[in-house]
């Protein structure tokens, strides 16, 4: 069997974990998150996008990572202010290691599937990958990259 991301068990920012093969079929974008980051808006769009095509099965997972010194100390805290501030209603994670020797196993599995310009390393927060339907990283997006220049790619894995 190849790898993908089904393979995986990630937790909620309320404790839960889950498997993601519970998402089998669904296209999926994971960002790694900061509510304190200057991309912090890129929350408006990512839920503009959620809403506009979780009904044709599009999934967005939010992980936050302290890891650039630009998020709040607790996952539930950094959840909150992603509702608060962003209305985001897509599913908020555990804070979580991108870099590093304590990198989270799904975010290892991101950045060996597709390197980015550092190679395996993540160069700061909201950096998008997009999933397709089998579970496979078909792009990386950058940090900078407005989600809303993200939706052509969107719009071809959830045909």
């Amino acid at each position: 069997m190849s790898e993908n991301v089904y393979q995986f068990t990630v937790m909620k920012e309320n404790g839960e974990t889950y498997s993601l093969d519970e998402l089998r079929g669904r296209p999926i974008i994971i960002v790694n998150t900061a509510t304190k980051c200057g991309f912090a808006p890129q929350f408006s769009e990512l839920e503009a996008i959620y809403q506009k095509y979780k009904d044709d099965g599009l999934m967005i997972l939010g992980f936050p990572s302290n890891q650039f010194k630009q998020e709040l100390n607790s996952s539930h805290d950094a959840a909150e202010a992603c509702r608060l501030s962003y209305g985001v209603t897509f599913p908020m994670h555990h804070l979580i290691a991108v870099n590093g020797k304590n990198t989270d196993p799904l975010f290892k599995y991101l950045k060996k599937s597709i390197p980015g310009p550092l190679g395996s390393t993540i160069k700061w927060n909201f950096t998008k990958f997009l999933v397709n339907r089998d579970g496979q990283v078909v792009k990386r997006f950058a940090p900078k990259t407005s989600p809303n220049d993200m939706i052509d790619d969107i719009k071809n894995v959830l045909k």
